[in-house]
């Protein structure tokens, strides 16, 4: 058992006498796997990765929730940067279309895309109709593609082999490709 899933137990049993060692011991990596999301983003973001890993934090409860290992925190933990990620492309994308004021004619105002937000809510959006329909598939590409993982850490954190993740993984990719593809 990891430094890690031992101070998330002991956090969940006696309350607050673990909190900071837990919060020194995966800091650091949290604000590892925001850089690592954040580097997909475009230039300029305003989300920084130290408050994107402050707002999963409050997201996940804080130090009131339970986990049963590690592994269990990061796939939380990068599932709460994603939907935060995703939250901040919707109100970019809804500023950009104008936020709820009247249109003006075309040619009357400057016309900038980005087609990142919406390539981020294509995934995002491709990502919730592949778990409807496979579950494990979607957790595994949560785990690499958004909180990091390779393969064999992936396979770990699901409890599968590493030769099923690796299936899982390229049916996923190419699943979610044709629906991106589709979808556009």
């Amino acid at each position: 058992m990891s430094d890690v899933t031992q101070l998330l137990n002991a956090l969940g049993q006696s309350g607050s006498g673990s909190r900071d060692q837990l919060l020194d011991a995966i800091y650091r990596e949290l604000r590892a796997v925001a850089g690592n999301m954040m580097a997909r983003e475009l230039p300029g973001h305003t989300l920084q990765p130290t408050a994107l890993v402050h707002e999963a934090w409050l997201r996940l409860g804080g130090d009131k929730a339970a986990w049963k290992n590690r592994a269990h925190f990061f796939g939380a933990a990068g599932e709460a940067m994603r939907r935060i990620l995703i939250d901040q492309a919707r109100r970019r994308q809804t500023a950009r279309r104008g936020g709820g004021v009247d249109p003006l004619p075309l040619g009357e105002m400057e016309v900038a895309t980005e087609a990142t937000d919406d390539e981020v809510l294509a995934v995002h959006e491709a990502l919730d109709r592949f778990a409807t329909s496979h579950p494990r598939q979607a957790e595994l590409v949560k785990l690499r593609y958004f909180v990091g993982m390779n393969l064999a850490q992936a396979a770990e954190a699901l409890e599968i082999s590493q030769p099923t993740a690796k299936r899982d993984w390229s049916y996923a990719r190419a699943w979610l490709g044709e629906e991106i593809r589709r979808g556009r």
